[in-house]
């Protein structure tokens, strides 16, 4: 099992090993943590294609030591202008793949670019030469890769350039076996030199849209060419004391802060950690979290979401009085996607990022536009059609996201930083792994280490269903069944609960490293 790493200057965790050894050589050049942050993005884009790439989405929380700020950036993109509910009228959803999941503007090129540009110290080209040496020399095909894409590979014949790219010879490559992707890498060359526009409204959104629209896709130059990320203020809250920190809507992150609003009602000084009433409460707080969460969030442009009352400590004590401590409660979801890559660095200079980004499902949409080895999120297809709901497809608008990137301060400075893959899981292993290290003092490679859960949607249908790791011992499942929850026992390191990372800066300035024995990850500190 991984233990924590700690370095006495830096520290960059990331779901694969060659993204942080990318991240950690950018630091190394002289680059900053904004730097090594967008390279470690850009890696995680080629060598977890399966999670994440150009074609999605990513959301960023930043804090600068020159001006001590806490910022945000919300790099995730609208649906056409031309994608209206009138064009699925046949249909009672949105196909979750396929050219008519394809609704959305990539965000995250741009996301890049912006960053880079306001806190950077090198260069978009410095920053993807690792991405562009992986892509273009081959990398080890990744366990991780290998059983999604064992998983997938119906979806992925479907669609003859895609198939081409992650099943090359019409078969899955060994694990460890060399994974090229030409294509991409001359993509990523071509915006090393031309730079962010080029991807939006120079020639490869030309060949992206010309590939897309060939297949009956709905977006427009005009769609790519009017993007624009945006730097947005956090969501803050405050638990046990610490400052916590969260991307604002359509990001899902407050659901994680009202979480901990309620936990904070409940002593865990006398609740043993691992115990029933430990994952009951944190099942019961989520839970109610959730309820309000599906009711409200969207895109804030579009509905006015009452984020003073859902994060208020008042609301949160209402909620916490409605929890029965020996009875589970009631609420019902819908599937939703868990293909995601979080990452974290900070640097010698006291600069932190924490980030997230996604494809939506393995794979996405499953379509890779023509021959720039871009596979296409599939993020619009958790849209509704039912126009008297708050997440309702309309033109121009972001959708209800799962990504949400975590920082917790103490003292005014960054504490920890954690973040993890998981859709509807990543509330819950947010929360799982805040309490472990700010109630029971767990180090970050333990908090990750413990047994996990995930209740609810995940993939599939509608259910209440607790998954949870075999690890946890059977008087507490055995609890946790005769209060009511629909346990389900997964395996003792079940892939469900997604690849978490944190890291924790010390009170002696060293920085505390851990990542997910469930992936590829690695935590690289000097």
């Amino acid at each position: 099992m991984n233990q924590t790493i700690i370095g006495a200057k830096t520290m960059v965790v990331s779901p694969h090993y060659l993204a942080s050894i990318a991240g950690n050589g950018v630091l190394r050049k002289g680059g900053n943590a904004f730097d090594a942050a967008v390279a470690v993005s850009a890696c995680l884009a080629v060598v977890y294609p399966h999670m994440t790439g150009l074609g999605g989405d990513s959301f960023w929380l930043l804090y600068n030591k020159g001006d001590k700020k806490v910022r945000a950036y919300n790099g995730s993109g609208h649906s056409g202008c031309n994608v209206t509910r009138e064009k699925y009228r046949s249909l009672s959803s949105i196909p979750y793949r396929g050219i008519q999941s394809v609704i959305t503007v990539p965000g995250m090129v741009d996301s890049w670019d912006a960053i880079i540009k306001e806190y950077g110290r090198l260069s978009l080209a410095d920053v993807l030469e690792p991405a562009i040496e992986y892509a273009s020399s081959g990398f080890p095909f990744s366990k991780d890769q290998w059983v999604h894409t064992m998983k997938n590979v119906n979806v992925l014949r479907e669609f003859p350039e895609t198939s081409s790219i992650f099943l090359p010879n019409n078969r899955v490559p060994k694990i460890n076996e060399k994974f090229v992707q030409k294509n991409l890498a001359n993509t990523l060359k071509e915006l090393a030199v031309k730079g962010r526009d080029y991807f939006y409204k120079g020639g490869l959104a030309r060949r992206i849209l010309s590939s897309l629209q060939e297949k009956g896709g709905l977006l427009t130059d005009e769609d790519f060419a009017d993007h624009k990320g945006d730097w947005v203020e956090p969501l803050t809250s405050s638990y046990r004391g610490y400052s916590m920190f969260q991307v604002p809507p359509n990001s899902q992150g407050f659901a994680g802060l009202m979480a901990l609003n309620i936990l904070e009602n409940f002593d865990f000084k006398t609740i043993p950690h691992g115990s029933f009433e430990y994952y009951h409460l944190l099942v019961e707080s989520l839970k109610r979290s959730f309820q309000d969460r599906n009711q409200v969030l969207t895109d804030p442009e579009f509905y006015s979401i009452p984020l003073e009352k859902l994060l208020s400590k008042t609301y949160a004590k209402e909620l916490a009085q409605s929890i029965q401590l020996k009875k589970a409660s009631e609420v019902m979801t819908s599937p939703i996607g868990s293909d995601t890559a979080h990452a974290a660095v900070v640097d010698e200079e006291g600069n932190a990022v924490s980030f997230i980004q996604s494809l939506y499902f393995e794979f996405g949409s499953g379509v890779v536009a023509g021959n720039t080895g871009i596979l296409m999120q599939n993020r619009g297809s958790f849209f509704s059609l039912d126009p008297s709901h708050v997440n309702c497809l309309e033109p121009r608008k972001r959708t209800f996201h799962t990504l949400m990137p975590a920082m917790a301060f103490k003292d005014a400075k960054p504490y920890i930083l954690y973040g993890t893959q998981g859709g509807e899981g990543q509330p819950q292993t947010q929360t799982a792994i805040i309490t472990r290290m700010i109630d029971y003092c767990m180090d970050p490679q333990q908090a990750i280490n413990e047994p996990r859960f995930v209740w609810g949607r995940t993939w599939g249908e509608e259910t209440q269903e607790l998954k949870i790791e075999s690890r946890v011992d059977q008087e507490v499942i055995n609890s946790l069944n005769k209060a009511g929850h629909i346990v389900k026992v997964v395996d003792k390191f079940d892939k469900v609960m997604g690849h978490a990372n944190a890291i924790l800066i010390d009170d002696q300035g060293f920085l505390q490293g851990g990542v997910d024995p469930r992936g590829d990850g690695a935590a690289i500190g000097w």
